[in-house]
C-alpha cells in the first residue's frame, strides 16, 4: 500500500494525545531536509495525557507496517500508511502531518 514517507519532525501521536518521536531516524535518506524514519528503529512517545490512571502511558512504539518495495540498506521505511504499537498499552501510532512529496510503497 502506498503511502507518504514519514520524516524526522513530522507530527505523529499515540492515540491517547502523546507526542512520538525516532529515536534513530535514518540519514541516508533527506524529506523536507529532515532523515527519514525506518521500520525496524524505536519510537518514544512523551506525554500521553488522554488515558485514564488505570491505564498506563505510552511509552516506545514501534512501527510495524512500512514500505515493502522502497528501503534504506534492505530497511523498509516508515509510510503514514503503515501501522505501529505503542507500548506497554497496545494502541496504534497515528501520523497527523507528514511531508506530502515523496510517496513509496
Amino acid at each position: 500500500m502506498p503511502g507518504f514517507l514519514i520524516q524526522e519532525g513530522a507530527t505523529v501521536m499515540c492515540a491517547h494525545g502523546g507526542q512520538a518521536m525516532p529515536t534513530v531516524p535514518s540519514p541516508d535518506i533527506s524529506l523536507e531536509g529532515m532523515p527519514a524514519s525506518v521500520v525496524p528503529d524505536p519510537w518514544v512517545v512523551a506525554g500521553c495525557p488522554g488515558i485514564p490512571t488505570t491505564i498506563p502511558p505510552c511509552v516506545t512504539a514501534q512501527w510495524v507496517l512500512g514500505t515493502t518495495r522502497v528501503t534504506s540498506y534492505g530497511q523498509p521505511l516508515v509510510i503514514d500508511g503503515g501501522a505501529a504499537v505503542c507500548a506497554p498499552g497496545g494502541t496504534p501510532l497515528l501520523p497527523i502531518a507528514t511531508q506530502v512529496r515523496v510517496t513509496a510503497t
